[in-house]
């Protein structure tokens, strides 16, 4: 304890490692409800509640049950991805008959994200459809200067943190002092990506408890609805090589801060769905 603790100090005391684990904790920040403690964080309108008085829920709200109207869909937090960046825009939309979930992104990055009781991924898929009404034409997932994208959904996973590196313990132990919450073990991002290539996982570029799987690819699709099935015991095992833990939140995320750049998206009902074994 004492080796780590001087490990620590150090860490704190270089400049590029704290930036490094203020991004870290930033990016965790979007699934911070999903089975985090700790200190309070700002909803849409600036005010503060606390992540231990969150409900967990069996079930992920659907956009589809409610009203256009503006502010929270019933169920999801607002989450800030850091104080200094502008937040993107969510709003229920009456859509070509349907109420859908638009997002509004202007040099902007933040989301949305439900706290779900953990729930085994055996033979748990997520299905949800979405659709990018405008290109991002400088995305570019593989490199951090240019990683944003016009639509992302995040699943957050527990599982056994001594397993970690000292590395990533330190930054968890980082993002914790920062944040004032526990990370999850790890989260799976599923992402419509620019140039990346289709079932391509990339790394995240500050920490190796994010995986991004692409979905969707390039934008001849822009202005049509896609809709995704996956298996997400599959997608853990293919991106971190060992079995997952349960489910404990999920989360969107429009993003544009990186490319400096403004799109417009739409996001149909997301739900866990349990399919029966073949």
């Amino acid at each position: 304890m004492r080796r780590q603790s001087s490990i620590l100090f150090q860490y704190l005391g270089n400049p590029r490692q704290v930036a490094h684990a203020i991004i870290f904790a930033s990016l965790l920040a979007l699934v911070g409800c999903a089975g985090f403690t700790g200190d309070s964080v700002q909803n849409e309108s600036g005010q503060a509640f606390n992540v231990d008085q969150l409900p967990a829920q069996e079930d992920l709200p659907k956009f589809s049950a409610e009203k256009a109207r503006d502010g929270m869909p019933e169920g999801w937090h607002f989450y800030r991805i850091a104080p200094y960046k502008k937040n993107t825009v969510y709003r229920l939309e009456n859509y070509q008959g349907r109420t859908v979930l638009s997002a509004n992104s202007k040099t902007s990055a933040s989301g949305l994200a439900v706290k779900l009781r953990p729930r085994s991924t055996q033979h748990l898929w997520l299905q949800w459809e979405w659709k990018a009404v405008g290109a991002l034409a400088q995305a570019d997932n593989t490199e951090k200067n240019y990683d944003d994208a016009p639509l992302r959904i995040l699943v957050a996973f527990d599982g056994n943190k001594t397993k970690l590196s000292l590395r990533e313990k330190l930054n968890f132990e980082m993002a914790h002092l920062i944040s004032g919450q526990e990370m999850p073990y790890a989260t799976l991002m599923y992402i419509w990506s620019g140039k990346s290539p289709i079932n391509s996982v990339l790394d995240n570029a500050h920490t190796s408890r994010v995986k991004m799987i692409v979905v969707d690819s390039g934008w001849e699709n822009v202005g049509e609805w896609r809709k995704h099935d996956r298996d997400l015991a599959a997608d853990y095992k293919l991106a971190y090589g060992e079995n997952p833990g349960n489910v404990i939140g999920i989360a969107l995320l429009t993003d544009t801060d990186n490319t400096k750049s403004e799109t417009r998206s739409l996001y149909g009902d997301i739900e866990l769905i349990r399919k029966n074994s073949k």
